[in-house]
């Protein structure tokens, strides 16, 4: 990487070399701690204790204490030598105090990670005031994202009220304008009157995490604008440098014009990546060039090196220069005051801050002419980032990164350097590649195959498009030198279109399940032995050790077996059942006009994870967009053998044929039955629901759809008892229009499962219907606050019961 470019200081005596260890381990007990607050989420200080600086202060000051004791050693000790906390050749860390001093930095580590993060963890969104009419006055803290359906922007809240009294609640929210929103300016004090509700995401196997993402940038809640906001102050105040970056993105934008619609030189320039799309974001992932965007190490390496070296080399053309300051050390600043204004420009956003990070330590190094080895100084840089932002541990990309600079130090450190540059790139991109696997599929189950060819091409072009782009953005400023510009977005979109029609084809990208923790760590293994010197015996073990990531498969069902998920789709629904002879998609959640796709975001992933790579059958129940928005992103994503729905003419979706009552199939001796519509009903919307019932072993899943208490009353008429079932999916998410109950007492569920959206404006599950429910003691979930629902039944009768996927993972957030 760039950053390993720049992380060469010069070499000195031993005299002049400073222990490189000094405060590398009492650094690695701190951070140790941080690693501990997060995965341990049950392990939590009281509140008082944890937003007490005074609680900090004590620990350090006893720490400290402790390290000021004499020595008192034993007949067991070696002579001691003079040296810091982190010379491990010193007898202090063989005596007694240590058995103190590292818990006690550990336990301040965890201490520092939770009073970083304990206004969003100790004074969250009061749950009780979720789409109540609020009044918050504060600062425009983002530079505003104009889409098709509104405005988005963060909020930084000094004060809410509610009903004219004032709440006890500040912080950042995140907005949406969505009436014809006014021209909004970062630093701008407005009063707007909003509906808020606490973080929320969808939560599925296989699934993205928003929450973490909110939790990460420290935001409380999130809301809507409501009509009658009022500009209190226009001036920047505090957010100058983000009311500057507004103004250089909008002379950008307005002098791209129509050759940059997807607003690549604001992305580029200035990290703000805003105007992206869903599907750009999916043809970056499924290419493995997302990096290139995210301004981070990468972006703030290459122009490190590039100021380096031109300084260098104009340093060296002054002789004056160089008896006042040494080129490296002039370089080194030089360097560094470079890396913070393009820092600036980025806004300082969190990747940027710890790229950052990292390469004012190896540049410090540089300038006071320490001999700093390349793992020391990773590990430095490792600890000034976890210490100065804690919620670093929880980031993808901070893993991704520093696993990357290690990895290449590994594989490329320690041999002899090759005249032939190719040879070089190519070797760096064989190690991140496959030193990388095992955690990209702990971390996204998801596998790029044609990502190193692309950065072979990418990354040389991108090197060059870089400085292009910031060469061209302050060229055109003068009015009559605007055409590079707008040339460099055409070339910047072209490359998209490219990754965009890379990204269509399936094949790019692998998709594996979740595999068992000793297959990562046998798979971690084999990189590190394959990407080991030649010379090492048992190289050749790296290859077996990687093999049962390929071979090793999710459990699947029996003979008999059907596994049901209900995904959390949001204000929506989506069904897997599974099944030992053919996988069942009942509908296929939303789609908006923004891009987003239920079908791509939360359906495909959870089958592929699933280890399914077809579909044998998709029952789209009727064509509404909240049931049928998922299903073409997801024939992208995964094969379709046969879809199906209640309005195949309305869903407008090639080879999709009508769904009719009377159809039956089996899979595998589970048995599916359509019991609605009929084969002539004409399409009518939410009554032409198809209706499924799924049955095996004495116990049964009926789906409805949106079917209205109209349709539930004539199949009452047409099925009687036949309609009886184990499980119910809720009608119409909840609405006062289905689960009648005259339908309740036929089918007479044990379980009635709701698929609504948070905090939803139609207030889905409606008290009615949950009264309704309630009063035959029939049990519920929903969606919208556990997660995906899974539940199974087997040939014998048995009935694992349903569970929310929130009860199964482990959150701080």
């Amino acid at each position: 990487m760039p950053i390993g470019a720049v992380a060469a200081p010069a070499r000195l005596s031993a005299s002049n070399a400073v222990p490189p260890l000094t405060l590398i381990p009492a650094g690695i007990a701190c951070t140790a701690g941080i690693a501990a607050f997060y995965l341990f989420p049950e392990w939590t200080l009281p509140s008082t204790l944890a937003e007490a600086p005074s609680w900090l202060l004590l620990l350090a000051v006893l720490i400290v204490g402790l390290k000021s004791l004499p020595l008192k050693k034993t007949h067991h000790s070696p002579p001691l030598k003079k040296g810091g906390w982190g010379d491990l050749s010193s007898g202090s860390w063989r005596d007694f105090r240590t058995f103190f001093i590292i818990p006690l930095l550990a336990l301040l580590g965890f201490s520092w990670a939770q009073y970083q993060v304990s206004n969003v963890l100790h004074h969250p969104f009061p749950a009780a005031l979720t789409r109540a009419p609020l009044l918050l006055d504060g600062h425009i803290a983002s530079i505003p994202v104009i889409t098709s359906y509104g405005t988005r922007f963060q909020f930084d809240v000094s004060a809410a009220t509610h009903d004219g009294q004032p709440l006890p609640f500040t912080g950042r929210v995140r907005l949406t304008w969505y009436q014809a929103a006014p021209a909004l300016a970062v630093g701008e004090r407005w009063r707007l009157p909003v509906r808020l509700k606490p973080p929320h995401s969808t939560a599925n196997p296989g699934g993205r995490d928003g929450e973490r993402t909110l939790f990460e940038r420290g935001i409380k809640a999130t809301g809507s604008v409501r009509a009658g906001g009022e500009r209190v102050a226009a001036s920047a105040g505090s957010y100058w440098l983000q009311r500057w970056r507004q103004q250089i993105a909008a002379h950008l934008t307005q002098t791209a014009g129509a050759t940059d619609p997807r607003g690549m030189m604001v992305a580029l320039v200035l990290g703000e990546t805003g105007s992206l799309t869903t599907a750009d974001w999916d043809a970056l992932t499924r290419t493995g060039t997302s990096h290139l965007i995210a301004i981070s190490g990468f972006n703030l390496g290459m122009i490190a090196v590039v100021v380096i070296g031109a300084t260098r080399w104009l340093w060296r053309r002054s002789a004056w220069l160089m008896q006042r300051l040494a080129t490296p050390r002039a370089s080194a600043v030089v360097g560094m005051i470079g890396a913070v204004g393009y820092a600036g420009l980025a806004g300082f956003s969190i990747s940027t801050q710890r790229a950052l990070i990292m390469l004012l330590v190896i540049l410090s190094a540089q300038f006071w002419q320490r001999t700093l080895r390349p793992y020391h100084a990773l590990a430095l840089a490792w600890i000034g980032v976890v210490l100065f932002d804690s919620t670093a541990m929880i980031s993808f990309g901070f893993w991704l990164s520093f696993g990357a600079v290690a990895l290449l130090l590994f594989h490329l450190g320690q041999r002899l350097p090759r005249r032939d540059l190719w040879t070089q790139f190519g070797r760096a991109q064989w190690a991140v590649t496959l030193g990388l696997l095992p955690l990209l599929l702990a971390l996204f189950g998801q596998v790029s195959l044609i990502a190193p060819l692309v950065n072979v091409i990418a990354v040389p072009l991108f090197s060059l498009l870089l400085p292009l782009a910031l060469s061209v953005s302050v060229l055109s400023v003068i009015p009559a030198a605007t055409a590079p510009l707008r040339w460099t977005a055409q070339l910047l979109n072209s490359g998209m279109d490219g990754l965009t029609w890379l990204a269509q084809w399936s094949e790019i990208a692998v998709t594996l399940p979740p595999l068992p923790n000793w297959v990562l760590a046998a798979a971690t293994l084999g990189a590190v032995l394959l990407l080991a010197p030649r010379g090492l015996p048992g190289r050749w073990l790296g290859v077996i050790l990687l093999v049962p990531v390929l071979t090793t498969r999710p459990p699947q069902p029996a003979w008999g077996e059907v596994w049901v998920t209900v995904l959390d789709v949001g204000q929506g629904l989506a069904v897997v059942a599974q099944t030992a002879a053919g996988t069942l998609v009942f509908d296929t959640g939303p789609g908006s006009s923004d891009g987003y796709s239920a079908g791509s975001a939360v359906v495909a992933p959870f089958v592929l994870a699933q280890g399914i790579t077809q579909v044998e059958r998709v029952l789209i129940s009727h064509a509404d967009q909240d049931h049928a928005g998922g299903l073409v992103a997801l024939a992208r994503r995964v094969k379709l053998m046969q879809v199906q729905s209640g309005e195949p003419q309305r869903l407008q979706f090639p080879g999709a044929t009508r769904c009719a009552a009377g159809e039956r199939w089996q899979w595998a001796g589970v048995s599916f039955q359509v019991l609605h519509p009929a084969a002539t009903a004409a399409e009518v919307g939410n009554n032409s629901s198809c209706v499924v019932r799924i049955e095996t072993g004495g116990r049964s899943l009926l789906l409805t759809g949106d079917a209205d208490q109209r349709i539930e009353r004539e199949l009452v008429a047409q099925v009687g008892t036949a309609l009886r079932s184990t499980v119910l999916i809720a009608g119409h998410h909840g609405s006062n229009t289905s689960t009648g109950a005259t339908f309740l007492n036929a089918v007479a569920p044990s379980w009635v499962l709701f698929s609504a959206g948070f905090a939803n404006h139609f207030n889905f599950p409606t008290q009615a219907v949950q009264e309704r429910i309630a009063a035959r003691g029939i049990q519920t979930l929903n969606t919208a606050t556990a997660g995906a629902i899974q539940f199974r039944f087997n040939a014998n009768g048995q009935f694992e019961l349903p569970s929310g996927w929130r009860e199964k993972i482990r959150r701080r957030w």
